[in-house]
């Protein structure tokens, strides 16, 4: 494995889009674009797409444009070509975590507090938003497969990953158990060409690949938690830094030990299905 960057704070929601590498950086406001040959500090040759104060995560819409989760606002947001962020919708009172498409332009993002489940929210084309499912075990990572046939939520604090059938105008159904975990706490996740889940785990330190039922395929193992993972063609890369509980995240941030690490592993992602 390859460190890239150095000095981050949590680096969360690593997407490949446009032959770079995207995340938000969270502690300082940032979303960061890098190009694949990046080493070095942080901002050394990146490119800070837009300042925000909690960019909690980001996709893009089917024409280009950038969304953001405004997390503690609870609003979703969009880059417009002149630079500002506009409103795209209001997602209503709640903590927002984490945000996927599909192939139809629908837009899932999940929410909940540390203190109760949570949900999954789906924005349509036509702007509206109401609730798909209930009951997540504070939901983290999102991938749709290839087809728009599948969403696949990382529940943390539940060990495992659940899957969803995508259903005409959004609707999810058919809730499953798509892995069990043991006392793994999945994060961030990504989906590779075979259509096994890579996810990373902040108290283990680790990004496991995983097979629907649970069989473990790799596992990389790191110096500190693992945030999230994202693969560009068969690189994955790893947003970790060192977290010692809720109650310190303050000065978690503060020490700035995240990091943007690399490996190659021997299946690459897949193909552009969701976002």
């Amino acid at each position: 494995m390859k460190t890239l960057l150095t000095g981050l704070g949590f680096g969360e929601s690593p997407r490949w889009h446009g032959g770079r590498l995207w995340f938000c950086n969270w502690g300082t406001g940032e979303i960061i674009s890098v190009p694949p040959s990046l080493g070095g500090e942080v901002g050394s040759r990146v490119e800070t797409v837009v300042p925000v104060k909690i960019p909690y995560c980001i996709d893009w819409l089917p024409d280009g444009r950038l969304l953001v989760v405004l997390g503690p606002e609870g609003v979703l947001a969009r880059l417009e070509p002149d630079g500002s962020l506009a409103t795209h919708a209001e997602l209503g009172p709640g903590m927002f975590n984490e945000i996927v498409l599909d192939g139809a332009g629908n837009i899932y993002v999940n929410g909940g507090g540390f203190d109760g489940p949570g949900n999954i929210l789906v924005v349509t084309p036509d702007g509206a938003v109401r609730e798909v499912a209930t009951g997540i075990e504070f939901g983290n990572g999102m991938v749709v497969t290839p087809d728009g046939s599948t969403l696949i939520v990382a529940e943390s604090w539940g060990n495992r990953l659940s899957a969803f059938d995508i259903g005409t105008g959004g609707g999810l159904s058919n809730r499953r158990v798509w892995a069990e975990l043991g006392d793994a706490a999945p994060d961030g996740i990504c989906l590779d060409a075979s259509g096994a889940v890579w996810y990373a785990d902040v108290p283990h330190r680790c990004c496991v690949r995983v097979r629907e039922g649970g069989e473990v395929l790799e596992r990389v193992e790191l110096d500190r938690g693992g945030f999230a993972c994202a693969l560009g063609g068969q690189t994955l890369y790893v947003l970790a830094a060192e977290f010692h509980g809720f109650e310190t995240v303050e000065a978690d941030l503060a020490a700035r030990t995240g990091i943007l690490a690399a490996v190659e592993v021997s299946v690459p992602a897949a193909a552009t299905g969701g976002s």
